[in-house]
């Protein structure tokens, strides 16, 4: 069974219309299983049971799909009373599942549905689908569909008046389902994502670099192996590997450090190459070449232990095994005999870094681990030098490189102690915080950067994405996700010291708080007004990520799941402040027109922004921000907008599940009375469920607004969807990595 609140995640098709006789045969052979399984000994179902077998939030539908699945009264449910139940709402017309649904709503069995009645079953809906609202809003939906359903004005609603209301709503009528049953649904088949071929151009479109690079890589290490092997053929197979092995470990364990130069990625990214090079791979690259040198040094040492081995047993040898593989007196190496114990150090510390960079380490609460024995890079180095006689060659551009940005960065981040002025506590353990921008610090909407706060941990340094604009001047903003141990520790270090969590006064100073956010989300910030704290941190950055090549897109869809809005609350400001930049309104008459001129670097057409959160309390994050990006589209239409907004709410139950057919409609008819959501206050329509890609492709691929490119940022999960969505409809795919 499905945990509570899985339902918003399951497939919108659930149940089909129709089934074949020999799935007809196989459903009841598992009904009955299953039946078995949960009744008791005397083959009934009580109503305690049905519950628990349900898990749903409230119990007044499992109360109500008893009673209705109970045809006899007896208080218990037989087998074949829910076969008959079960057979019917699956099988049946949609007549049929229409008058279960009313006879849900008919909580008195009157054959009408007054409208407290109505009100009753909207407060269930509502806790089901894990949505707050006050009891006036509440009125509100309970009155927007009974008067619009009940059309004789009578009082109470008919069933045929619930049928004509339904009608309007062809979605609903289309895939009705009963989620009562989907405890006793066979589990269906996982449907996994089709990826297109290799090489096809599908696959080429969003690969093209990618592949090109790694083909690169091989043929590369492939020529030094064989150069390398090629010069000492005459010294034996055992030789020749490892010769191979350690040139491409000169290559490897020099170049390797290159891919983690940050500034100088950044500067890549701003000119042609970045169209060529991979850049936004560098990390998977560089945990590839992790790879890659943990495996060719394991290849190298056994290729000289079977060397050494062979060299222990030949009569002409002085030297015994342990001697050549430990200790200098062989004088095998450049430096005084060194390679031996040299290469028995690199391995042990190679492993210890290798063992210690896995996931469990880094993202189990463990970072501080990775990070020292990460640090081990610089006595590998020393160590290689001392080992090979060619590898302070192959080192030197790329550590001369290496050794400048790290002198830079540590500069430019201990040069002065910045103050963070102000911190918000926001849903979902979510910390705001806003730090007071240097003078120097010139940033791109999307840049992230590193930031260290010495009271929370002295030595640690995190990336987080800016969510404030560039053309915010005073003040940077982040918003953390408190998901690792440093992340938690910041939340709860603010939460102790935060006045809004205690005292007499703890409502006022909250609502106070909740003004400040509204404020610093769509408009400058002054630090003098908002002194909430004088806390010191570093920070290190700006650096450049994928989402820079947005203002160069033609159409661009933003895709943020949960806290992954952040690099697009940057974007979405920016674009706010250069509409307004745009817009001209004439002092006599309020007339309004956009600038016909655009900035040199924007060539946008279209922007479809999409977030997908969990639970309503995480829309508050960034609503006033989008409230005002809509408020400035007012006056346009909707086919003319520059900025589409789709919000999607994953926890609240789809349109066509029993459980809120009526909230949803009832949603629906407040917003086109009140133009505006009643679960975030947008003009936009949150929308229950997750988002059918297919179809939200389809309908950006038909606006035809120019070239598309899709931007993600949230769980590698949906990244993988969404990838492989792209590469059916030739879209390019550019995720940001949390």
């Amino acid at each position: 069974m499905s945990a509570p609140g899985d339902t918003a995640w399951t497939d919108s098709e659930g149940f089909r219309g129709t089934m074949t006789a020999e799935e007809d045969t196989k459903w009841l052979q598992w009904v009955t299983q299953q039946f078995k399984t949960i009744a008791g000994k005397d083959g009934e179902i009580n109503l305690q049971d049905f519950k628990k077998a349900l898990q749903v939030k409230e119990s007044f539908f499992a109360e109500r799909f008893f009673v209705l699945f109970d045809s006899d009264g007896s208080g218990t449910i037989t087998l074949q009373e829910l076969q008959e139940a079960l057979t019917l709402l699956i099988h049946g017309s949609p007549m049929d599942k229409l008058k279960f649904l009313f006879q849900v709503y008919d909580i008195d069995g009157s054959g009408s549905i007054d409208a407290d009645e109505l009100r009753t079953v909207l407060q269930s809906c509502l806790h089901e689908s894990a949505i707050s609202l006050p009891q006036e809003k509440l009125d509100q939906l309970a009155l927007a569909l009974f008067e619009s359903a009940d059309k004789d004005c009578s009082g109470t609603i008919t069933f045929e008046e619930l049928r004509d209301e339904l009608l309007r709503f062809p979605e609903v009528m289309e895939n009705l389902t009963i989620s009562a049953a989907h405890w006793l649904t066979p589990p269906a088949p996982q449907r996994h994502q089709r990826r297109p071929r290799l090489l096809t151009s599908a696959y080429w479109h969003n690969h093209r670099s990618h592949t090109l690079c790694l083909a690169v890589f091989v043929g590369l290490h492939v020529l030094l192996f064989a150069l390398a092997a090629s010069a000492y053929r005459a010294f034996g197979a055992s030789i020749m590997v490892a010769k191979g092995c350690g040139q491409c470990l000169n290559f490897d364990c020099s170049f390797i450090a290159v891919l983690m130069l940050r500034r100088c990625l950044t500067w890549l990214r701003a000119t042609w190459l970045a169209q060529v090079l991979p850049l936004d791979h560098n990390i998977q690259f560089h945990q590839l070449m992790g790879y890659v040198v943990v495996g060719l040094s394991l290849v190298h040492t056994v290729a000289h232990v079977v060397n050494f081995a062979l060299q222990a047993q030949s009569e002409a040898s002085p030297f015994r095994f342990w001697e050549l593989l430990l200790t200098m007196r062989p004088g095998i190496g450049w430096v005084h005999g060194l390679a031996s114990p040299t290469g028995v150090a690199l391995l042990l510390l190679l492993l210890l870094m290798f063992a210690c960079s896995s996931s469990c380490v880094r993202r189990r609460g463990h970072f501080e681990v990775f990070y020292w024995t990460h640090l081990s890079y610089l006595p590998m180095w020393l160590l290689l030098t001392l080992h090979g006689p060619n590898f302070w060659k192959w080192l030197l551009v790329p550590g001369t490189l290496f050794f400048l940005e790290k002198t830079i960065s540590l500069a430019a981040s201990r040069m002065a102690a910045l103050n963070i002025v102000e911190v918000n506590l926001l849903p979902s353990k979510v910390t705001h915080l806003l730090i007071k921008r240097p003078p120097l610090f010139h940033y791109r909407p999307g840049d992230y950067l590193y930031l260290n706060i010495p009271s929370i941990a002295r030595y640690e340094w995190h990336p987080f994405t800016i969510s404030s604009a560039p053309e915010q001047k005073d003040t940077i903003c982040l918003h953390i996700r408190s998901q690792g141990q440093w992340t938690n520790r910041l939340f709860e270090s603010f939460k102790k010291s935060d006045p809004q969590f205690c005292g007499s006064k703890r409502l006022s100073r909250k609502l106070e708080m909740k003004r400040s956010q509204r404020k610093s989300q769509v408009s400058e910030m002054c630090s003098e007004n908002h002194q909430f704290c004088n806390i010191k941190c570093y920070i290190d950055g700006p650096y450049g990520t994928p989402t820079r090549r947005i203002f160069a897109s033609e159409h661009a869809v933003l895709i943020g799941a949960g806290i992954g809005i952040t690099p697009f609350a940057s974007i979405l400001q920016s674009i706010l402040y250069r509409h307004q930049k745009r817009k001209h309104i004439c002092p006599s008459c309020q007339h309004s027109w956009m600038d016909s001129g655009q900035d040199e670097d924007m060539k946008l057409h279209k922007v479809d922004f999409i977030w997908i959160n969990r639970d309503q309390q995480s829309f508050e994050w960034f609503v006033s921000l989008l409230t005002k990006l809509e408020m400035d589209q007012a006056e346009e239409t909707q086919e003319g907008r520059f900025l589409e907004l789709h919000m999607y709410m994953t926890s609240a139950l789809s349109k066509n599940d029993i459980k809120a057919i009526g909230l949803q409609m009832a949603l629906d008819l407040l917003a086109k009375k009140e133009k505006k959501d009643s679960i975030t206050g947008l003009q936009t329509r949150t929308q229950p469920g997750r988002p059918d890609w297919n179809k939200v492709f389809q309908k950006v691929a038909a606006e035809k607004k120019g070239k598309v490119q899709v931007f993600f940022c949230g769980s590698p999960a949906l990244a993988k969807i969404l990838k492989g969505h792209c590469e059916q409809f030739s879209f390019k795919f550019f995720q940001e990595n949390f």
